[in-house]
């Protein structure tokens, strides 16, 4: 493949806006990247589809985006797109692509109780690829899952500057807590990127003695790592594409200003 060009992107996609706890990692690391952020707000919620429309959906659009965008490497910061999609989009597109896994091995090498929390969509809980990550890495420990995809509202409305409903975060972390052994989680694998949006509040409902963790930083790292070699220059202002109505998405527009992203338009 061509070295690419010093000004094209990254591009780093997601269902909605969750995708911004990767970005904001990634700028601390590559302040310099050209980025795109693309929100696949016509096709939420991911964790409701079955997987061929997921795969259908993010391999298609990631396609059409790629060519329109021409960007250097490709972010799938969805963990239900990730654990669905990923090896498809890395047939169809001739770029690297970085998928967003739970973070059940550094959890796993965390817990000290032996029992960890896992807060996902439902999409993202049933993988069998989050079988494979425990069976691999968390052998021997218990890994209690939760699909709580009531969340993602919490955290955009947060994102807003509107008021958060606490009774859900709450109704979340009591429907872990309930599981057999949950009263010992010490660990919760945050397995969407909405979720460290709210961290804050989690961490209150969880109480102290629970590390909270997800893999914004690890997705930024391995990003940082793909591209150590190539030169990245910001020809022009970073700016962020949805596929849904553009007047909903300008109601973020404070917030994704917060990320440099500096205009608005549809895909």
């Amino acid at each position: 493949m061509a070295q690419p060009a010093d000004s094209s992107p990254i591009l780093i996609f997601d269902s909605g806006v969750g995708g911004l706890t990767v970005l904001g990692e990634l700028r601390k690391l590559l302040p310099d990247a050209p980025v795109i952020f693309a929100a696949d707000q016509a096709g939420l919620p991911y964790g409701e589809k079955t997987e061929a429309e997921v795969a259908a959906r993010v391999a298609g659009l990631l396609g059409r985006m790629s060519e329109r965008y021409r960007p250097r490497l490709a972010c799938i910061a969805c963990n239900t797109a990730s654990t669905i999609a990923l090896d498809m989009v890395r047939d169809v597109l001739e770029i690297p692509v970085v998928g967003t896994v739970p973070a059940i091995k550094p959890a796993a090498a965390m817990t000290k109780s032996g029992v960890i929390g896992l807060l996902g969509t439902k999409g993202t809980i049933r993988q069998p690829y989050v079988d494979r990550l425990e069976a691999k890495f968390a052998d021997g420990k218990t890994l209690l899952r939760h699909g709580a995809p009531e969340l993602v509202g919490p955290a955009e409305a947060k994102l807003r500057g509107q008021p958060i409903d606490l009774a859900t975060i709450r109704a979340a972390v009591r429907a872990l807590r309930n599981m057999p052994r949950g009263d010992e989680i010490d660990t919760v694998v945050l397995a969407c990127t909405h979720f460290p949006l709210l961290h804050e509040e989690l961490a209150t409902e969880f109480g102290e003695g629970v590390a909270l963790i997800d893999g914004a930083q690890g997705i930024a790292r391995r990003i940082a790592s793909l591209l150590e070699s190539q030169r990245l220059e910001r020809q022009q202002p970073d700016f962020a594409v949805t596929t849904g109505p553009l007047e909903d998405f300008e109601k973020l527009a404070p917030a994704l200003a917060n990320y440099g992203l500096e205009s608005l338009v549809r895909f």
